[in-house]
Order: structure tokens, then sequence, then C-alpha cells
């Protein structure tokens, strides 16, 4: 179904009915019954082996079915019709001529909706076609909803995903990163770029929940950081651009959603990083040890609260020396708070040790960050995530 045009079968609303009997006196009864009806369309079939095909092509909103029919036992035709992925959802009434309640027992079983003794009294056959029609014409309703609103995340996922920024693969700092969406439409998103000669800007944070609102707000929060549009912050100074973002996009104006954040600048002349996290999972810095024959980690934290939880809260920077040949890791509690197959939960201190012998100094980064996914998806044991999986990883060559 075209998520852009509805179906007008289910616009319109009608009751379509499907009689299936090899009996045309039965079949004109049921038409006199239904005489007079304007919303009931009724369509007959009397011949059991092209009865799935027949469905197929009319999608009825509700199936009469007899159970004595020459060609086919009726109960192998119910399933038939529950074994088609076009026909298994559609109400289904078995027209019996006895009341025996180890048929009704088997039919109910493979899956049939009613089942009536023939011929059943016209007031009683015209109450549970409606029935069960409306029940299933909103079944397909709600569908197409879904099938629409699927689309229309997947469509926003899309545009949040264009917004990333490309990799660097030349200069003095090289960047590599791996989003991997989870099933529902999150608030991760990062960015880095150049605010003068000695200003590289980083960051990457995270939006409580999912769902567009979630979405909405992180673009949102990239495209002030882009613009530069903060006012009396200076972008150079990562204390003051979490304070003014506190103040600008506070949960009280945002449907009582927050952020995490982890904000850093770097500064080639001195080397010198300089940070601020705002309840967000702390950087990884793994460097050179100072003998060089071995790594030092570092995680880069600080205790500031989350964003737009506390107004005038006083956010407070640090700063670290990034040696050559470093590796910086930044990235959201999707990436470690994973839900292993076996129950368990990986935690950031898992993830810490791993990163640590898969992340060398001067190594392959792109093969540490794949082999960080691959070891993911070995411990969750299947390809969905309940959380974004996001990391940006920043090299000093």
């Amino acid at each position: 179904m075209d998520p852009k045009h509805p179906d007008p079968h289910l616009q319109q609303r009608t009751i379509t009915v499907l009689l299936i009997d090899d009996q045309p006196i039965v079949a004109e009864a049921v038409r006199r019954m239904l005489k007079g009806e304007e919303d009931i369309e009724l369509h007959y079939c009397p011949d059991a082996a092209r009865a799935v095909q027949a469905a197929v092509t009319l999608r009825p909103t509700v199936i009469l079915q007899d159970l004595v029919m020459p060609e086919m036992d009726g109960l192998t035709l119910v399933r038939y019709f529950m074994a088609n992925a076009k026909t298994r959802d559609i109400p289904l009434i078995v027209l019996s001529s006895k009341e025996e309640p180890i048929v009704k027992a088997r039919a109910f079983g493979l899956g049939a909706s009613d089942y009536l003794v023939k011929l059943p009294d016209k007031i009683e056959l015209i109450a549970r076609i409606r029935h069960h029609s409306r029940g299933y014409i909103s079944f397909l309703q709600r569908n197409e909803v879904m099938t629409r609103l699927a689309a229309e995340l997947n469509e926003a996922a899309d545009y949040v995903r264009k917004l990333l920024p490309a990799p660097i693969s030349r200069g003095p700092i090289l960047t590599d990163w791996r989003f991997l969406p989870s099933a529902s439409l999150g608030g991760d998103t990062f960015d880095y770029y150049w605010l003068d000669d000695d200003h590289f800007a980083m960051y990457l944070l995270d939006v409580c929940g999912h769902g567009v609102g979630a979405a909405l707000l992180s673009v949102s929060v990239m495209n002030v950081l882009r613009t530069q549009t903060l006012a009396d912050a200076d972008f150079r100074r990562p204390a003051q651009v979490l304070s003014a973002l506190n103040e600008r996009f506070s949960m009280e104006n945002h449907k009582d959603m927050f952020f995490t954040m982890w904000y850093g600048v770097y500064s080639p002349s001195s080397r010198e990083l300089v940070f601020a996290g705002g309840g967000h999972p702390p950087a990884l810095l793994i460097s050179p040890s100072a003998g060089g024959d071995g790594t030092q980690t570092t995680l880069l934290t600080n205790t500031n609260t989350m964003v737009g939880c506390i107004p005038d809260y006083p956010f407070q920077s640090a700063s670290a020396e990034v040696p050559a040949s470093s590796r910086l890791y930044l990235y959201s509690d999707g990436v470690y708070e994973i839900q292993c197959a076996d129950g368990s939960m990986w935690d950031l201190e898992g993830f810490v040790e791993f990163m640590e012998g898969a992340c060398t100094p001067g190594g392959q980064g792109e093969a540490c960050l794949d082999r960080l996914w691959q070891h993911v998806r070995q411990m969750r044991g299947k390809e969905s995530l309940e959380d974004d999986f996001s990391i940006v990883q920043f090299a000093w060559p």
C-alpha cells in the first residue's frame, strides 16, 4: 500500500461480503437477506478451488464460507485462508448445516472468526457481518496510519542522518563515526568543525526519550550550534556553551525534554582539549603511555547536570592534554548499555575495557569501530537495538 495514496476502499468504509458455497440456492437466499442494505456488497464464489484467489482479488471485509463442499473440505479451505498473508486477517464466518461443538472448536482453532448454522436469521446475519466488517475496516485503517507514520519516521531519520558531518580523512585531526539508529526515531546527534585556525569544536548529544519530539530537539540544538546563535556564549569555551544551551532549551519550554551532552574544543597550538560534560558519558581518550610501550586511558568527564533541567546551573569546564597518536571517542549510552542475549547488561566498564584492547593508538580506526559494532551485535544476539548507537572517533596522526 502506498502510504501517500490511501486505499479508497477504506475511505468509503464499504462492507464487502464474499460468499463461498457450492449451492446457488444458498447464494440466492443470502442475496435476498442483504437486499436493501446499501452499504453491503455481496459477491459469490461457488468454486472452493478458486476461493482464495477470489478473496485476494476482491479484498472482502468478511468471508462467509460453507463447510461442506464437493471439491474441498471446508476446514482445509480455512487453513488455506489462514496460510495466505493477504487473507489471514479477513474475518471468516463459517456456515454449517449442523450445530456441532467439535466442528466449531476445530474451526475456531484454525482461525475462523465466527460460526453460524445456515441459514441464519436475517437480522443476526446482518448484525454479524457488520460487526466483523467494522472491526476489520478499523484494523486496516489503523495499519494504514501505522504504515504512513513509519514512512514519515523513516524520512525523518534519513533527514537527521544527512545532517551528520562527513568524516575527515586529511589534516591534523581525522574523524570517523558509526551511527546506527534504533527501531524508534531517536535523539542522538553529533558534529565537529573548525571555529577558527586554532580551535576545533566537537560534541555529541543525546535527547531523553525517542520519537519525533526528541529528533526535532536534537536538530534544533545542532542548528543553533552550527549557526552560532547563542547569545553571550563564546563557542571556544565549553562551559559557556552548555550554560547558554541550558537557558535556551529549558525543559519548561520544551515539553519536559532535556538532553545530555559532551562539548569540547581542541587547540592544535597547545594540544589542549577543553571540555564540559552535561550529564553525558565521559569521553574516552586513549594515548600512548609515557614510556611508549603501551597505552594510557583517560575518561574525560565532570559532574555537571543534564542540559535543560536546572535554570542558571553553573556549568564547569575541565581540560586535558592530547599527545600525538591519541584517539578520542565521544559516544552515547546506547553504545554500552546493551541488553545481552543471556540477560546480562554490558556496562561502561566493559565498553572501556573492550576499547582499550581493540583501539590502540596508531592502529586502524575504521577496524576499531567495526570491531566494536560486531562485538555489540554478537552480545545482543540480533540486529535491532533499544537505543541509538552513536560513536565518533577523533584521531591525531
